[in-house]
């Protein structure tokens, strides 16, 4: 791969990683309950989900959308069910005081599941790499250089996940955080909340 069309690859992954979303309130949320450990493994599972729609989109899953747009609608439907799911749950975490929504604790186990769910649940991955990354990668592409694509998107999304989990579990931004919970528990229902609602619409 050239290093011109491998430069704009990384900015693309760079943008799409640092948009707000459902994402980082997900990293977020599991951070403020688990801590450093639950945040970073919140972020690294999310970057296997995107690494497994930039193998999927290396390898024609474009192609794929085209010839099957049900099967795409379908995978948007799932997805939007999945988001409103941790939506709700994210508001009944809300619902208690202060110290009720510190005590919503979550597992490491729980923080790769979300984080995997969530990449594959994130309608706009789907369209980033369905539009954007089937335009850099061509038939003549070979192996290895389909294999670049998936590494680069999958490192800079763990890279600014984990650097995310890294700054809010730092010993001052942590307690701080705490003492907000109930306040982001219900913002970070309503984003995945109006993310799934949106979803929907545009079905």
């Amino acid at each position: 791969m050239p290093l011109n069309l491998w430069l704009s690859l990384v900015a693309l992954c760079a943008m799409g990683a640092m948009s707000p979303g459902p994402s980082l309130a997900m990293v977020l949320r599991h951070t403020l309950g688990g801590g450093r450990s639950a945040g970073v493994a919140a972020g690294i599972s999310h970057a296997l989900g995107v690494g497994l729609y930039a193998a999927l989109t290396a390898w024609g899953l474009g192609a794929l959308i085209v010839h099957y747009p049900g099967m795409f609608q379908a995978i948007m439907i799932l997805g939007a069910a999945y988001l409103a799911w941790l939506g709700v749950k994210a508001l009944r975490a809300g619902r208690g005081g202060a110290l009720e929504a510190q005590a919503v604790t979550t597992s490491r186990s729980m923080a790769i599941r979300d984080g995997f769910m969530v990449a594959l649940a994130n309608p706009k991955l789907i369209l980033f790499f369905v539009a954007l990354l089937s335009q850099l990668i061509t038939p003549e592409m070979s192996e290895m250089g389909k294999w670049l694509v998936v590494v680069t998107a999958m490192g800079i999304d763990g890279a600014w996940y984990v650097l995310v989990a890294m700054a809010l579990s730092h010993s001052r931004v942590l307690p701080w955080l705490q003492a907000r919970a109930v306040w982001i528990n219900r913002l970070t229902g309503i984003v995945l909340l109006a993310l799934a609602l949106r979803v929907v619409w545009g079905v």
